[in-house]
Protein backbone atom coordinates (compact mmCIF):
# COMPACT_ATOMS: atom_id res chain seq x y z
CA UNK A 1 0.00 0.00 0.00
CA UNK A 2 1.47 3.57 -0.76
CA UNK A 3 -0.39 5.90 0.97
CA UNK A 4 1.43 8.78 2.38
CA UNK A 5 0.91 11.06 5.38
CA UNK A 6 -1.35 14.37 4.69
CA UNK A 7 1.79 16.71 5.64
CA UNK A 8 2.04 19.59 3.51
CA UNK A 9 -0.57 18.14 1.02
CA UNK A 10 -1.21 21.55 -0.97
CA UNK A 11 -5.30 21.88 -0.44
CA UNK A 12 -5.60 21.22 2.84
CA UNK A 13 -8.23 23.13 5.10
CA UNK A 14 -5.82 23.68 8.13
CA UNK A 15 -8.73 24.69 10.39
CA UNK A 16 -9.66 20.80 11.21
CA UNK A 17 -8.02 17.39 12.24
CA UNK A 18 -10.35 14.16 11.42
CA UNK A 19 -10.45 10.53 13.23
CA UNK A 20 -12.05 7.72 11.64
CA UNK A 21 -14.01 5.48 14.08
CA UNK A 22 -12.94 2.10 13.24
CA UNK A 23 -14.07 -0.15 15.72
CA UNK A 24 -16.93 -2.42 15.97
CA UNK A 25 -17.01 -6.02 15.67
CA UNK A 26 -18.27 -6.02 12.28
CA UNK A 27 -20.59 -9.34 13.61
CA UNK A 28 -22.50 -9.34 10.80
CA UNK A 29 -20.04 -9.29 8.14
CA UNK A 30 -18.90 -12.26 9.61
CA UNK A 31 -16.14 -10.45 12.29
CA UNK A 32 -13.20 -8.73 11.23
CA UNK A 33 -12.62 -4.90 10.78
CA UNK A 34 -15.21 -3.74 8.67
CA UNK A 35 -12.62 -0.44 7.16
CA UNK A 36 -10.39 -3.38 6.09
CA UNK A 37 -12.65 -5.19 3.76
CA UNK A 38 -11.88 -4.89 0.08
CA UNK A 39 -13.74 -2.97 -1.76
CA UNK A 40 -12.73 -3.03 -5.83
CA UNK A 41 -9.66 -4.72 -4.44
CA UNK A 42 -8.54 -1.96 -2.06
CA UNK A 43 -9.61 -1.53 2.02
CA UNK A 44 -12.58 0.93 2.53
CA UNK A 45 -10.65 2.74 4.95
CA UNK A 46 -8.47 3.47 1.95
CA UNK A 47 -11.59 4.96 0.16
CA UNK A 48 -12.32 6.51 2.90
CA UNK A 49 -8.71 8.67 3.51
CA UNK A 50 -9.47 8.94 -0.22
CA UNK A 51 -12.44 11.06 0.34
CA UNK A 52 -10.57 13.29 2.87
CA UNK A 53 -7.14 13.54 1.50
CA UNK A 54 -8.00 17.37 0.33
CA UNK A 55 -10.35 18.39 3.19
CA UNK A 56 -8.26 18.09 6.41
CA UNK A 57 -5.27 18.73 7.73
CA UNK A 58 -4.41 15.83 10.28
CA UNK A 59 -5.52 12.18 10.68
CA UNK A 60 -5.48 8.96 12.81
CA UNK A 61 -7.35 6.25 13.03
CA UNK A 62 -9.61 5.39 16.31
CA UNK A 63 -9.28 1.69 16.64
CA UNK A 64 -8.82 -0.56 19.46
CA UNK A 65 -7.17 -3.82 19.52
CA UNK A 66 -3.75 -4.53 18.02
CA UNK A 67 -2.59 -1.62 16.05
CA UNK A 68 -0.33 -3.12 13.87
CA UNK A 69 -3.45 -4.86 11.37
CA UNK A 70 -3.16 -1.17 10.47
CA UNK A 71 0.26 -0.71 9.91
CA UNK A 72 0.16 -0.68 6.21
CA UNK A 73 -1.69 2.75 6.99
CA UNK A 74 0.82 5.92 7.82
CA UNK A 75 -1.61 7.49 10.63
CA UNK A 76 -1.63 7.63 14.61
CA UNK A 77 -4.09 4.60 15.90
CA UNK A 78 -5.94 6.07 18.61
CA UNK A 79 -7.69 3.38 21.46
CA UNK A 80 -10.49 4.60 23.70
CA UNK A 81 -9.78 6.20 26.55
CA UNK A 82 -12.78 4.71 28.48
CA UNK A 83 -13.00 1.15 26.73
CA UNK A 84 -15.97 -0.56 26.29
CA UNK A 85 -18.82 1.99 25.51
CA UNK A 86 -19.06 2.04 22.00
CA UNK A 87 -18.52 5.12 19.75
CA UNK A 88 -18.33 7.76 22.16
CA UNK A 89 -15.52 6.46 23.46
CA UNK A 90 -13.83 6.84 20.03
CA UNK A 91 -15.33 10.73 19.81
CA UNK A 92 -13.56 11.28 23.18
CA UNK A 93 -10.13 9.54 22.20
CA UNK A 94 -10.51 11.82 18.53
CA UNK A 95 -11.33 14.83 20.75
CA UNK A 96 -8.08 14.47 22.92
CA UNK A 97 -5.82 13.82 20.52
CA UNK A 98 -6.89 17.03 18.51
CA UNK A 99 -6.82 19.15 21.16
CA UNK A 100 -2.73 17.64 21.47
CA UNK A 101 -1.95 17.89 18.03
CA UNK A 102 -4.05 21.35 16.58
CA UNK A 103 -4.64 23.15 19.55
CA UNK A 104 -5.98 26.36 17.87
CA UNK A 105 -8.94 24.28 16.79
CA UNK A 106 -12.31 24.63 17.48
CA UNK A 107 -13.30 21.04 16.26
CA UNK A 108 -12.84 17.57 15.27
CA UNK A 109 -13.95 15.72 12.11
CA UNK A 110 -15.12 12.38 12.72
CA UNK A 111 -16.25 10.20 10.02
CA UNK A 112 -17.60 6.12 10.63
CA UNK A 113 -14.98 3.17 8.89
CA UNK A 114 -17.70 1.82 6.82
CA UNK A 115 -18.51 4.66 4.99
CA UNK A 116 -16.71 4.62 1.66
CA UNK A 117 -18.28 7.31 -0.31
CA UNK A 118 -18.02 10.37 1.65
CA UNK A 119 -19.18 14.07 0.23
CA UNK A 120 -16.04 15.75 -1.02
CA UNK A 121 -17.33 18.68 1.07
CA UNK A 122 -18.17 17.30 4.06
CA UNK A 123 -16.00 19.64 5.62
CA UNK A 124 -16.77 22.60 3.87
CA UNK A 125 -20.64 22.53 4.50
CA UNK A 126 -20.28 21.69 7.77
CA UNK A 127 -18.57 23.98 8.53
CA UNK A 128 -20.12 26.89 6.86
CA UNK A 129 -22.75 25.88 9.42
CA UNK A 130 -21.26 27.10 12.47
CA UNK A 131 -22.37 30.05 13.82
CA UNK A 132 -20.23 32.48 14.50
CA UNK A 133 -21.29 33.10 18.40
CA UNK A 134 -21.43 29.48 19.61
CA UNK A 135 -19.75 26.34 19.54
CA UNK A 136 -22.12 23.58 18.53
CA UNK A 137 -21.53 20.53 16.79
CA UNK A 138 -22.17 20.08 12.91
CA UNK A 139 -23.98 16.68 11.50
CA UNK A 140 -24.08 15.15 7.96
CA UNK A 141 -27.75 14.30 6.82
CA UNK A 142 -29.18 12.38 3.88
CA UNK A 143 -32.37 11.55 3.50
CA UNK A 144 -34.17 11.44 6.54
CA UNK A 145 -31.42 10.22 8.32
CA UNK A 146 -28.83 12.03 10.56
CA UNK A 147 -25.45 10.59 10.82
CA UNK A 148 -23.88 12.03 14.14
CA UNK A 149 -20.83 9.94 13.58
CA UNK A 150 -20.11 11.89 10.50
CA UNK A 151 -19.96 15.16 12.30
CA UNK A 152 -17.07 18.12 13.47
CA UNK A 153 -17.43 17.88 17.29
CA UNK A 154 -16.65 20.89 19.36
CA UNK A 155 -13.33 20.38 21.54
CA UNK A 156 -14.74 22.02 24.17
CA UNK A 157 -17.03 19.35 25.39
CA UNK A 158 -14.33 16.94 26.22
CA UNK A 159 -14.72 17.15 30.28
CA UNK A 160 -18.36 16.49 29.82
CA UNK A 161 -18.56 13.95 27.21
CA UNK A 162 -15.14 12.31 29.64
CA UNK A 163 -17.43 13.06 33.17
CA UNK A 164 -20.45 11.13 32.01
CA UNK A 165 -19.18 8.26 30.04
CA UNK A 166 -16.96 7.62 33.51
CA UNK A 167 -20.05 7.53 35.03
CA UNK A 168 -21.39 5.26 33.12
CA UNK A 169 -23.86 7.78 30.85
CA UNK A 170 -23.66 9.46 27.88
CA UNK A 171 -23.17 6.33 25.61
CA UNK A 172 -25.78 7.22 23.16
CA UNK A 173 -24.44 9.29 20.36
CA UNK A 174 -27.77 11.05 19.37
CA UNK A 175 -28.11 12.10 22.95
CA UNK A 176 -25.29 14.48 22.72
CA UNK A 177 -26.32 15.98 18.98
CA UNK A 178 -29.26 17.11 21.71
CA UNK A 179 -27.45 18.24 24.16
CA UNK A 180 -24.82 20.48 22.14
CA UNK A 181 -27.35 21.81 20.39
CA UNK A 182 -26.48 20.13 17.21
CA UNK A 183 -27.12 21.46 13.66
CA UNK A 184 -27.64 19.18 10.54
CA UNK A 185 -26.34 19.94 6.84
CA UNK A 186 -28.31 17.85 4.44
CA UNK A 187 -26.57 15.65 1.45
CA UNK A 188 -28.95 14.44 -1.29
CA UNK A 189 -29.22 10.78 -1.81
CA UNK A 190 -28.72 10.81 -5.58
CA UNK A 191 -27.60 8.93 -7.60
CA UNK A 192 -26.52 7.31 -4.40
CA UNK A 193 -26.17 8.13 -0.71
CA UNK A 194 -22.57 9.50 0.36
CA UNK A 195 -22.96 8.06 3.72
CA UNK A 196 -24.33 4.78 2.41
CA UNK A 197 -22.32 2.17 5.55
CA UNK A 198 -20.88 -1.43 4.76
CA UNK A 199 -22.96 -3.59 7.45
CA UNK A 200 -23.30 -6.86 5.81
CA UNK A 201 -22.71 -9.17 2.78
CA UNK A 202 -25.63 -7.15 1.13
CA UNK A 203 -24.38 -4.01 1.66
CA UNK A 204 -20.95 -4.98 0.51
CA UNK A 205 -22.80 -6.07 -2.60
CA UNK A 206 -24.50 -2.85 -3.21
CA UNK A 207 -21.25 -0.93 -2.90
CA UNK A 208 -19.49 -2.80 -5.37
CA UNK A 209 -22.14 -1.25 -7.57
CA UNK A 210 -22.01 2.05 -6.12
CA UNK A 211 -18.62 2.22 -6.71
CA UNK A 212 -18.77 1.63 -10.47
CA UNK A 213 -20.34 5.00 -10.49
CA UNK A 214 -17.37 6.79 -10.15
CA UNK A 215 -15.48 7.93 -12.94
Amino acid sequence: MSLKSLDNHPMLLARFPAVILAGGAASRMGGGDKPLALLQTKPILEWIIDRLRSQISKLAISANGDPTRFSGFPFPILPDHVPGLGPMAGILAAIVWARQVMPDATHVLTVPGDTPFLPLDLVDRLSASLPDHALPMSAAMSGDRLHPTAALWPLAVQDSISQKLRAGDGQRVLNWFDELGGLSVQWSTVPYDPFFNVNSPNDKDEAERIATLYV
